[in-house]
């Protein structure tokens, strides 16, 4: 805590922006995300875009695992049907793009909801497993239910557009991102400051202490699932109209386990610690795609050794997050800010 720095009521001490010093940089973060578009190539704009789906996407699960505590690997299955809502109302119903995407969030949740009626009686390893029978289940309609969504074939979106102005490059696409991750971003900023945060957290620490002392279980479980999958429902809508066609392909199990891996790794019931991991390990794949290309150029028919790097590397940093830093990324950037709070002293 800064010196001097007192607050006299829950609300002060709740704050958001509890100094100027956070104000001033938090501005001029939002100047460079205004600016960027203007100075960025397309493959900066398209890895942009790509972290800014994976931070909603990464916000819900977080809201779900690191902050009620309710493990699950069926985040990608509830990415998918927010995804096939949006495309399936745009291209058969008609339905403009933006209105498309609330409903694509609320059947997600609806998903979320019925997936996490066993939460009520069941927690921890075979919770995981009732939420990766899910995952199982979603995939397996995606692929055979070819009425609906054209199977392996898929659907192809057109891309969004207000009146005749149509939103097709990844610059014009960053402005549609930006505005759901500022949104989704402020939303669960707030909403782990309410009362109902405070009961999520209740529940993560201790269910039964928390059902003792008068919260509903039943009601504050649901809403986090309901929540955190109208996320993923958001960011999978999001995702596929920027690619543009949606298939089963795009929400493996592997999605669900790298979601996880971002929250491990940012930090568990944490904000901040959603947007690092998802920042995070959205650029290791780009990462190991230049490495490959460098080996390519330097030493020739070694490249291959980088194809299947990326699952080796995903499974080695959660376990050394795991062993080492269970906070994650958002622990070492308090350690960080605390350091140079109290420079030169050390208390």
């Amino acid at each position: 805590m800064r010196c001097g720095d007192f607050k006299e009521d829950y609300i002060k001490d709740e704050e958001i922006f509890q100094s100027y010093f956070v104000k001033f940089w938090l501005t001029l973060f939002f100047i460079f995300l205004i600016i960027f578009p203007f100075i960025a190539n397309y493959y900066m704009l398209y890895v942009a875009n790509m972290i800014g789906f994976a931070i909603i996407g990464a916000i819900g699960l977080n809201l779900l695992t690191g902050f009620t505590g309710q493990i699950s690997l069926g985040h990608a299955a509830f990415i998918g049907v927010g995804a096939y809502t949006s495309a399936i109302m745009i291209t058969r119903l008609g339905f403009s793009f933006w209105l498309s995407l609330p409903f694509a969030g609320l059947v997600a949740a609806l998903a979320g909801m019925i997936i996490g009626i066993p939460s009520l009686r069941v927690k921890g390893l075979y919770l995981c497993i009732a939420t990766l029978a899910a995952q199982f289940i979603f995939e397996f309609i995606f692929v055979h239910w070819e009425s609906m969504t054209k199977g392996i074939t898929g659907i192809h979106i057109p891309p969004p557009r207000i009146s005749s102005l149509e939103f097709t490059t990844e610059k014009e696409f960053y402005w549609i991102t930006l505005f759901f991750v500022v949104l989704g971003v402020g939303y669960a900023r707030n909403l782990v400051r309410s009362k109902m945060g405070r009961a999520f957290v209740a529940i993560r620490d201790r269910d039964l202490a928390a059902e003792i002392i008068g919260i509903n279980l039943f009601r504050y479980k649901l809403s986090a699932f309901a929540i955190g999958s109208f996320y993923a429902g958001i960011a999978g809508a999001l995702w596929v109209s920027f690619l543009k066609v949606v298939t089963p392909d795009h929400f493996p199990l592997f999605l669900s386990i790298q979601y996880l891996a971002m929250i491990i790794v940012g930090g568990m019931g944490s904000i901040l610690g959603s947007i690092f991991g998802a920042i995070f390990m959205t650029l290791i794949p780009e990462l190991l795609s230049y490495l490959s290309e460098i080996v390519k150029i330097y030493a020739p028919g070694n490249e291959e050794i980088f194809v299947p790097m990326k699952g080796v590397i995903f499974g080695l940093l959660i376990v050394l997050f795991l062993l080492f830093e269970p906070l994650g990324l958002a622990e070492i950037w308090n350690r960080i800010k605390s350091f140079f709070r109290l420079w030169p002293f050390s208390y």
